[in-house]
């Protein structure tokens, strides 16, 4: 998939979270406990945040990397991040740039560090979200480790049933502060499926556990040089 492609096939995403950017980034102040975990104790060169959105969890990883690269398709949401990165003093080596999960800007076998929470799932179609999951294989260093987390049938929101095969899409709505609300597309993951995904793409899993209604999966590249 060339990068105007992928621009084309993020347009609605980029849009929706354009929308609402200002209120999203309001409501999204800490990192997730499972992002501090999988950084704990590891450090490298360089990170990247797949689907950053408001920067969050830049915050922890330019902590353990020399330097960081927030990547979303979200001119809106990289706007609050950049904003927030400046006022809470962790902007040093660490940049924003627009661009998609599936064409990330990052040269081969580069990334020491990966984040990739919550934003698997707002990809469309699988062809899409394995792509992404490749894509992230040849960024990552051969040692590299990412965290991956979709949400999942696991989560108590949805009436579904987390030991099936595959999982399904929707839309959740976001309801801004004037009432006006916004639908957000999901493809809600069954777990099986999850790690079927990763299976099928040039990851390969280190760990993989349902947390909290959301699949994570701690993974590295399949050429992998150990550890």
């Amino acid at each position: 998939m060339t990068p105007d492609d992928a621009d084309s096939t993020a347009r609605p995403t980029a849009s929706t979270y354009d929308r609402i950017a200002g209120h999203f980034s309001k409501t999204r102040e800490h990192a997730w406990p499972e992002v501090e975990s999988f950084l704990d104790g590891r450090s490298g060169e360089v990170g990247i945040d797949v689907g950053c959105g408001n920067g969050r969890h830049c915050e922890p990883l330019r902590d353990r990397v020399e330097d960081v690269v927030g990547v979303d398709v979200s001119r809106g949401l990289l706007l609050e991040a950049r904003a927030r990165a400046r006022e809470r003093g962790y902007d040093s080596g660490l940049s924003f740039v627009r661009g998609d999960a599936a064409a990330l800007p990052v040269s081969d076998d580069r990334v020491d560090l990966a984040v990739y929470v919550a934003a698997l799932h707002h990809l469309r179609s699988r062809e899409r979200r394995v792509a992404s999951l490749t894509e992230l294989a040849r960024a990552l260093a051969p040692d590299g480790r990412a965290l991956v987390s979709a949400w999942s049938t696991a989560h108590d929101r949805f009436d579904a049933d987390a030991d099936a095969e595959v999982g399904f899409d929707t839309t959740v709505d976001w309801t801004l502060p004037d009432g006006e609300t916004v639908p957000r597309f999901y493809h809600i993951y069954a777990p099986r499926e999850f790690d079927a995904d990763l299976a099928a793409s040039d990851l390969r899993i280190v760990d993989s556990v349902v947390s909290s209604g959301n699949c994570y999966a701690v993974v590295g590249p399949e050429r992998a040089g150990g550890r």
